[in-house]
């Protein structure tokens, strides 16, 4: 008779997302100073997504190199997640904050909570209950606040700018969905590495290879690249999976909301820019949803790390 306790779901998953919400917000500062610079976005997401991948491989062949090993079999499923749901993810992005304001691509992007949500009641069959319903309408409207989207003038917005936006957060979903399947046969870093490897080939195929590498740039400019590259790519996206793996990807993709916060008060210590009252009450609201989803937390036995420890067990 097996006398193992029943893993529980720890809070610390919250915390993963948080520090990847954190991170995130943190970063879009340091990119936007490094655009100021002259580094165009398809430079930047080139050498966040080679650096990032180059980074990781080296952590994993160093210290953890049993991580790198994936059956033949995977391999697909790993170039559909690289190629496919990372690197669209970046590039409709990067095209939504080029037609529309940013305000509005952050928005966009962040309606992924609501499609994970539909998505996990129609075709995976969890229970979405009135409490996540909830949860998720108050971190949309949260965001809706937050990125000051009432100021928009939707009606004259560019068409392709929207299309894009939400295109990202159709893929947003797509990879959260898609990395949650991938762990239920390998670690969250595991996961991340090949997808970032098969997302850096991609961007060097699409943009000339290497070609964001060969502009000039000063000492400063590539300490805030690596700070991108590492801070704000390799440990979020690592952070945010083993987050997914201990809390399913509705709670973490709600959770994520924090990243426009995050933006916020980095923007309000570092560039003098003061959010407005309602945009302090969108921040409260994201908040609150996360609250809210620590009040029950029904179906997370389930998660893709207990489901391996419950396999272990009966073995």
């Amino acid at each position: 008779m097996n006398t193992t306790p029943s893993p529980k779901v720890p809070a610390i998953g919250y915390l993963y997302v948080v520090a990847a919400a954190v991170l995130w917000g943190t970063s879009g500062s340091v990119a936007k100073f490094l655009f100021n610079s002259g580094v165009t976005s398809f430079q930047m997401v080139q050498l966040r997504i080679t650096v990032a991948a180059a980074v990781l491989f080296l952590w994993l062949v160093t210290c953890h190199r049993a991580l790198l090993r994936i059956e033949r079999r995977d391999i697909f499923y790993f170039v559909i997640l690289g190629s496919g749901a990372m690197a669209i993810v970046q590039f409709t992005y990067l095209l939504a904050i080029s037609k529309i304001q940013v305000a509005a691509a952050i928005l966009l992007q962040y309606l992924a909570p609501g499609l994970i949500a539909i998505y996990s009641a129609v075709f995976a069959r969890q229970k979405l209950t009135r409490l996540m319903i909830f949860a998720v309408s108050l971190a949309t409207l949260g965001c809706y606040l937050v990125v000051g989207a009432y100021h928009l003038d939707v009606l004259n917005m560019n068409k392709v700018g929207i299309l894009s936006g939400i295109l990202s957060a159709v893929t947003f979903a797509w990879y959260s969905l898609q990395g949650e399947y991938g762990m239920r046969r390998y670690a969250p870093w595991t996961v991340l590495f090949y997808a970032m490897a098969f997302a850096a080939l991609s961007w060097n195929i699409f943009y000339p290879p290497l070609a964001a590498f060969r502009r000039a740039y000063s000492p400063q400019e590539w300490g805030w690249i690596l700070f991108v590259a590492i801070a704000g790519t390799t440990l979020p996206f690592g952070f945010y999976l083993k987050g997914i793996s201990l809390v399913r990807s509705t709670r973490a993709s709600i959770t994520a909301t924090l990243e426009p916060i995050t933006a916020g008060a980095v923007s309000y210590v570092f560039l003098n820019e003061v959010m407005e009252p309602l945009q302090m009450t969108g921040g409260a609201l994201v908040l609150g949803a996360i609250i809210l989803l620590q009040l029950r937390r029904e179906h997370d036995d389930q998660t893709p790390d207990v489901l391996r420890a419950r396999l272990q067990n009966q073995q």
